[in-house]
């Protein structure tokens, strides 16, 4: 029987053994609910070559055609990744909109003896429900900003105060993003799918009675967009700011970002549009630093010279409410413990 969800917490917690998206690969790898297995009822070709046929054709041998391949396909998930569960199995079965590939594939467990169930609406319901929590409604937690200029460790400082029981959500970290010009990372980024589902998720793990703390961010984290009911909370929302001097940061910024000093090429490349902004002389300056290996020199000129100078600016028309500002010589471990334990503090005064 496809099993209805009207709220994404009900979906995520749905009860059953597991759950099993047979949509292809590819359509999986861009957004699918969190902790579901890819059995593919079609793969990428096959998908692709009933839909020929479907159009250039005729729907009836597309079908037949379908049935033959989701046939084979379904025996050998039967007789692989599924031979290990006994008759007590109960999964729950999705596709793109809970239609032709849930169903033949559900059909086929159940005829062995398994308790499995479609979901009603399939993939589409799960997104809809994703879309209504992060674009319809006004969201019901409360924020606080962590804020600083660039290299106050503030996503490291993030992972610490949740470690010591803050409710926090790393945005960088769901975005797969640094959230800046040099700020990509290793594996490239989701989509914005993959990203919301991942978002949402966390927010439906949240106490929203408890305050959040996220990082102050723009509204773009590399190409993925921060979705607008969470942008009308983070606009609002107050603000811990972190300082620490210039050498302090960049000293933290050459470990954060050792990533970006095995490549010269690649970080002379991600450096060159700046040249629009702050002209050639600064960059070529930037790039001399590269050239030489002076990666702390080369830090400490890109945030006296580019980052903190764009962050003031953004900040000259924020009204937000600062409720704390905290001050550290030293990034290093000692130091971010340091900050952390200050803001702990300040949270638990609020």
């Amino acid at each position: 029987m496809p099993q209805k969800f009207d709220t994404l917490h009900a979906m995520l917690a749905h009860g059953y053994d597991a759950i099993i998206d047979v949509r292809s690969p590819a359509e999986f790898a861009a957004d699918h609910v969190p902790g579901a297995i890819n059995l593919p009822a079609l793969s990428d070709d096959q998908r692709a070559e009933v839909g020929t046929i479907y159009k250039q054709v005729s729907p009836f041998e597309a079908r037949k055609l379908g049935a033959s391949l989701v046939a084979r396909n379904v025996a050998d998930h039967v007789a692989g990744p599924l031979a290990p569960y006994d008759g007590s199995w109960r999964p729950l079965v999705y596709c793109w909109r809970g239609g032709q590939r849930s169903g033949s594939f559900t059909l086929i467990l159940q005829q062995i003896g398994w308790r499995a169930d479609t979901v009603a609406g399939g993939y589409m319901q799960w997104r809809n429900l994703v879309k209504t929590t992060l674009y319809d409604i006004p969201l019901p937690h409360r924020l606080v900003l962590l804020d600083g200029n660039t290299g106050t460790a503030k996503t490291a400082i993030l992972a610490q105060l949740a470690a010591q029981g803050a409710q926090v959500i790393d945005l960088e970290g769901l975005a797969g993003h640094r959230g800046s010009l040099l700020g990509a990372t290793a594996g490239g980024q989701p989509t914005q799918k993959a990203f919301d589902t991942a978002l949402a998720t966390a927010l439906d793990a949240c106490d929203p009675t408890r305050i959040i703390v996220v990082e102050a961010e723009s509204s773009k984290i590399g190409r993925i967009n921060v979705p607008p009911q969470l942008w009308a909370k983070m606009i609002l929302a107050p603000r811990i700011m972190i300082e620490a001097p210039v050498n302090a940061r960049a000293a933290f910024l050459e470990t954060s970002y050792a990533d970006m000093i095995q490549d010269p090429a690649e970080l002379a490349q991600r450096l060159a549009p700046l040249r629009r902004i702050r002209g050639h002389a600064i960059v070529d300056g930037w790039l001399a630093l590269l050239a030489a290996k002076n990666y702390h020199g080369l830090a400490a000129a890109l945030m006296t010279q580019h980052y903190d100078a764009a962050y003031s600016k953004s900040r000259g028309a924020d009204t937000r409410q600062t409720i704390a500002t905290v001050r550290i010589d030293h990034l290093d471990d000692a130091g971010q413990s340091q900050i952390t334990g200050q803001i702990m503090q300040v949270l638990s005064e609020l």
